[in-house]
């Protein structure tokens, strides 16, 4: 367990004092205001060897875009690329986990801050960092999942976000990195945070359930295309893992990337919904996530296929276990752990296909084939067959 003291909470201890100026500091760096600003006041307290790390999940800011500030702030920007293994580790994990939040919306910043952490660790022990900082406020449950994730990790240096203790008003940070040459960081409206499983917008224009039309122009992958009147998109699953949309096999990354825009061109895909605090208090979130609408609904189809009823019923009280786990931040924790081999054990004879028909704000499916079904395909004939086994049991008794 970290002692208490390696906990970074506020800007105050972003001095000499608490970490020595010349010792590598590792900052994750998402190219948006908070990770710039906090950049900003790492170069105003004179630290010279600052490492941003940006990890790659499939995010709408580009990397010319991070480098333009990592330059303009003189840092140096590490830039990971984290698909793959976001894809195939969690992503993945999290389908044959169904991990749906209380039934309102797929888990996404739950599944990206662990492998965040894992990359910032790695790198922070190859440079002999001092510290490894984020930009998590108390009103996001980024901060619990990150730090969590790196104590779990067991990194051996400090580690937190300065905003804890320390927040910032949107207008001062704005105010302060425009007049050290970024203008532009002006135009954020709302929070967002983005990646190939899901977009996510908070806070800003979203700040309160009670009143928060969502513009229309922040939605890219679920934006409704006139023209697109029907389409039929078949997906294959083998033991619990997509591979292939309408026949053509595909890693998980592009397969993805694919239904987001099949799926999302329907206006499918959309979510909101009130995610808890540390505290207990509740936070409005939006999300657009075509791909794993399809995803979640298709597994949930070849799992009821291949499944006893009972399995199933037991697996869906243990997914809200890993979604809690995961989310509090214990996704490198025994009990998220155990409670993935169940689901991996699950997601063995999860194989076989969905065929959906899609139109514009609504899907149904149109067949439902597994490799090794335990449903029945001509109720007609089960009963007839059934009836003579019994009575053959029963002449015979």
């Amino acid at each position: 367990m970290q002692s208490h003291h390696r906990l970074i909470r506020s800007f105050r201890q972003l001095t000499t004092d608490a970490l020595p100026a010349e010792a590598p500091v590792v900052t994750l760096f998402s190219g948006g205001l908070d990770s710039s600003f906090l950049l900003l006041r790492l170069k105003n307290a004179g630290f010279r060897n600052v490492h941003a790390l940006s990890v790659d999940l499939g995010e709408d800011e580009t990397s010319e875009q991070k480098q333009q500030i990592a330059d303009e702030l003189g840092v140096r920007l590490h830039v990971v690329d984290g698909r793959g293994a976001f894809a195939d580790e969690f992503v993945r994990a999290a389908i044959v986990s169904q991990a749906v939040y209380l039934g309102t919306h797929p888990v996404s910043s739950t599944l990206s801050r662990p492998l965040i952490a894992r990359f910032a660790t790695e790198l922070a022990e190859e440079l002999g960092a001092a510290a490894v900082l984020h930009t998590a406020n108390r009103s996001q449950n980024t901060m619990r999942r990150l730090n969590g994730a790196l104590e779990l990790l067991g990194f051996d240096g400090a580690y937190g976000s300065p905003y804890d203790l320390d927040p910032v008003g949107r207008d001062v940070k704005i105010q302060e990195l425009k007049e050290a040459g970024l203008a532009r960081m002006s135009e954020r409206v709302v929070s967002g945070d983005s990646n190939l499983w899901c977009r996510e917008f908070e806070s800003g224009l979203l700040d309160d359930p009670e009143q928060h039309a969502v513009p229309e122009q922040l939605f890219r992958w679920s934006a409704r295309r006139p023209a697109v009147t029907e389409d039929g998109v078949e997906v294959r699953f083998e033991g619990g893992t997509p591979v292939a949309v309408d026949g053509t096999r595909l890693p998980l990354v592009p397969l993805i990337d694919q239904l987001n825009r099949r799926v999302g061109a329907f206006g499918l895909g959309r979510y909101s919904g009130l995610e808890h605090l540390a505290g207990g208090e509740k936070v409005l979130e939006i999300r657009e996530m075509p791909a794993a609408w399809l995803l979640l609904r298709s597994y949930r189809h070849l799992e009821s296929a291949v499944l006893s009823a009972e399995t199933i019923r037991e697996k869906m009280h243990l997914e809200q276990l890993w979604v809690r786990e995961a989310l509090e931040g214990r996704w490198f924790g025994e009990l998220r752990a155990a409670t993935q081999s169940f689901m991996d054990f699950c997601a063995r004879p999860v194989t076989g296909s969905v065929r959906w028909r899609l139109t514009p704000g609504g899907a149904e499916t149109r067949a439902i084939e597994a490799d090794r079904p335990v449903y029945l395909r001509d109720r007609e004939s089960w009963e007839q067959q059934s009836v003579r086994a019994e009575l053959a049991v029963l002449a015979g008794a």
